[in-house]
């Protein structure tokens, strides 16, 4: 008998140990280098970012500095730099993340066959227990030296009954942190997505400014004399727009008032005021009020929003209402102004075409006209920096932050 329980109990550690081998973490190489170029493409983001700061840094001490041809064109110069590392940058983010989807795939198999492993493992572990457990029961009394024998024998099947259910919950927890892991890798699928979708983007902006810096340059030839000039057209182009806006909202108002339109009626009735974005929001690249406007020290407070919009993007009416001027300032300002109930209005600006006249009633959502901004295009006007819409909300001809009222 005494080999008999010599047996079970070699059978109790060498399940155990064979066990515990399979709980063992693959130590895979291919998982180590991931993570060592992972690391690398950190380090090489961090020293980019370093140069976008310096470029920035240089961008905001010129527009401290007066308005001259070379400092703008030393703005434009350091804002192509900054805009190439910032490719550079998503190049790099890109990097990272198809490294770590990879990584994420390698533990992900890692994973399967480690549990496939060990259900391999477990199952024969099983069958060693189950042909211990159809033996006779008496037989092994009859054949043990004692009772308490045969009960030592009893207590160490439970207890290899019991480390089972321990290795049987650890397969459960590796199936846990399995799906943990697909929903990572779904994460990041999405994430390289929208790097991939900004990195297009960022490379659009770098042509625009590219073309924005040869398009000064050609203007001027070169001559502080004839910047200053630009400069002083785009200062009267924006102060003739302004008083445009401010003088046709108050006669347009007390023209529907008077007449009684009827949809104006409706409106007035309604109560209801619901703003929409003009284009889609693709992102905003200078805020209202922004501090940072290139030409807030010249030109005075940026009085809206621009939105990143590709040129000839439709520019839809963000409310219903009447439209009180659709300026085609061939290749200047261009913009168009609806007035809508309870004394609110919208501009749309840098406009490369417009669609509606003067007088129409329009809806919310219809499209009005193509957005511009593209230097040296119709509509553009002077010193914009690339394609965008500049959008205003107006409440009694004060311009207010669109994005309070945007959903």
């Amino acid at each position: 008998m005494k080999i008999k329980k010599n047996f079970l109990i070699f059978l109790f550690f060498f399940s155990t140990f064979y066990l515990l081998l399979s709980f063992k973490p693959l130590v895979m190489a291919q998982v180590d280098d991931l993570k060592q170029k992972i690391l690398q493409q950190q380090e090489y983001i961090k020293e980019l970012e370093k140069q976008q700061k310096i470029y920035e840094e240089n961008i905001q001490i010129k527009r401290k500095e007066a308005l001259t041809l070379k400092n703008q064109i030393s703005i434009l110069t350091n804002q192509i730099a900054k805009t190439k590392t910032e490719i550079k940058k998503k190049e790099a983010q890109i990097n990272k993340t198809n490294l770590e989807i990879e990584e994420i795939q390698e533990q992900i198999k890692n994973k399967n066959i480690e549990i496939s492993d060990l259900k391999e493992k477990i199952a024969e572990f099983l069958r060693k227990i189950y042909q211990y457990d159809n033996k006779n029961y008496l037989e092994i009394i009859i054949l043990n030296e004692s009772i308490s024998s045969y009960f030592n024998l009893l207590k160490t099947s439970i207890d290899l009954q019991n480390f089972l259910q321990e290795n049987l919950d650890n397969v459960q927890k590796i199936k846990e942190n399995l799906e943990i892991n697909e929903k990572n890798l779904q994460e990041k699928k999405s994430e390289l997505e929208k790097l991939k979708n900004e990195l297009a983007s960022k490379k659009k902006d770098l042509e625009y400014e590219e073309r924005s810096k040869r398009n000064l340059l050609e203007e001027t030839q070169g001559a502080e004399w004839k910047f200053q000039t630009l400069l002083a057209q785009a200062r009267a182009e924006m102060k003739q727009a302004e008083r445009e806006i401010s003088r046709l909202e108050k006669e347009i108002r007390k023209k529907l008032a008077k007449e009684k339109e009827k949809q104006w009626q409706e409106l007035e009735e309604a109560g209801i005021l619901v703003f929409s974005w003009p284009v889609p929001n693709e992102g905003v690249v200078a805020f209202f009020h922004d501090f940072d406007y290139p030409f807030r020290k010249w030109l005075g407070e940026h009085s809206g929003i621009d939105i990143r919009a590709a040129q000839g993007t439709p520019v839809r009416a963000s409310a219903s209402g009447y439209v009180a001027r659709a300026k085609d300032a061939g290749m200047g300002y261009s913009y168009i102004m609806i007035i809508h109930q309870q004394n609110y209005s919208t501009v749309y600006g840098h406009l490369s075409k417009i669609n509606v006249g003067e007088g129409v009633f329009v809806k919310r959502g219809e499209v009005i006209g193509r957005s511009g901004g593209l230097p040296g295009t119709p509509g553009a006007g002077r010193f914009s920096t690339g394609p965008h819409l500049h959008f205003e909300i107006r409440k009694d001809g004060i311009p207010v932050n669109p994005l309070n009222y945007l959903p």
